[in-house]
C-alpha cells in the first residue's frame, strides 16, 4: 500500500500570525582568510590517490605510445651498435614495432606485478630489492616474470 502523508485536521479558527520584520543582514563574522591578511594563499591539493586514478583512466583511454620515440630509438641504436660488429640500420616501421612490443611487455609485466602485490595483501608494488641472478629486481616483478614464463617474458630469471 502506498504511503500517504497525513495532514493535520483544522479545528475551525486559524490564529493570525503577526507580520514579522524583514530579516536584516547580519554583519559577517571576521574570519582569517589568507586574501584579507595578505599572507600566502594555501595551494589546493587533491586527496591521495585521486590524481593517480585520473591518470589511470586517462592512459587506459588512449592508444598512444607512452615512451617518446626519439629517446627510444637512440637507446635501440646504441644497444644494437654495442652488440653488432658493424652499424645496424633500422627502418621507422621496425623501431615502431619494437617500441609497441616493448611497451606491451612492460605494461603486462607491471599488471602482473600489481596482481602479485594484491595477492600478498599489499597495495603498492614492492620496493624491497634483493639480489637475484646478478641483478637487483623488485620482489613482485621477479615473481611475475617467473609466473609468466619464458614465452611471455625474458627467459632468464
Amino acid at each position: 500500500m502506498a504511503r500517504v502523508k497525513q495532514n493535520q485536521k483544522t479545528t475551525g479558527k486559524q490564529k493570525k500570525v503577526a507580520p514579522t520584520k524583514t530579516p536584516t543582514r547580519r554583519k559577517p563574522v571576521p574570519v582569517d582568510h589568507p586574501q584579507r591578511t595578505g599572507g600566502p594563499r594555501k595551494t589546493f591539493r587533491y586527496r591521495p590517490g585521486t590524481v593517480a586514478l585520473r591518470e589511470i583512466r586517462k592512459y587506459q583511454r588512449t592508444t598512444e605510445l607512452l615512451i617518446r620515440k626519439l629517446p627510444f630509438a637512440r637507446l635501440v641504436r646504441e644497444l644494437t651498435n654495442d652488440v653488432a660488429p658493424e652499424p645496424f640500420r633500422w627502418t621507422a616501421e621496425g623501431l615502431l614495432a619494437l617500441q609497441e612490443a616493448t611497451e606491451d611487455f612492460i605494461v603486462h609485466l607491471l599488471e602482473d606485478c600489481n596482481l602479485c602485490a594484491i595477492h600478498a595483501k599489499r597495495v603498492t608494488i614492492s620496493k624491497r630489492f634483493f639480489q637475484a641472478a646478478g641483478t637487483t629486481m623488485p620482489k613482485d616483478m621477479q615473481l611475475a616474470r617467473r609466473i609468466r614464463g619464458p614465452i611471455a617474458g625474458v627467459s632468464s630469471y
